[in-house]
């Protein structure tokens, strides 16, 4: 694979280095966390059972919240569906292929909900 050639000190994804201790750093603080409204989230529902020892699994991806908000969402799908199921990285894994009823689920709480994969 050849090496990408940089231009600018841009294409290095925002690094900052820096000696001076007096340097204020908050304004290139982007955090993640920012709260958007269920109709601008954009959540794609798999179907995966692979690394689960043949158990089929419902994962939702996408999120964009707190983690908090991640795992109210989480807990009210696994209880909808009558499941267990956790949140990790960022997704949220329901036991069992459930991902028609968890996209009607999505959209009536007004989500968009892409459903990806067979």
């Amino acid at each position: 694979m050849a090496k990408k050639k940089l231009n600018s000190l841009s294409d290095l994804g925002g690094f900052v280095f820096s000696t001076n201790d007096k340097e204020d750093f908050s304004k290139f603080n982007t955090s993640s966390d920012e709260e958007l409204a269920n109709n601008e989230q954009y959540l794609e529902a798999h179907f995966s059972n692979k690394g689960r020892g043949g158990k089929t699994v419902t994962v939702i991806k996408g999120f964009v919240g707190s983690e908090q908000d991640l795992k109210q969402l989480g807990k009210m799908l696994k209880q909808k569906c009558g499941v267990g199921g956790s949140v990790k990285d960022g997704e949220i894994i329901v036991q069992g292929n459930f991902r028609d009823k968890i996209i009607e689920i999505l959209k009536k709480e007004h989500y968009n909900v892409k459903r990806v994969g067979g």
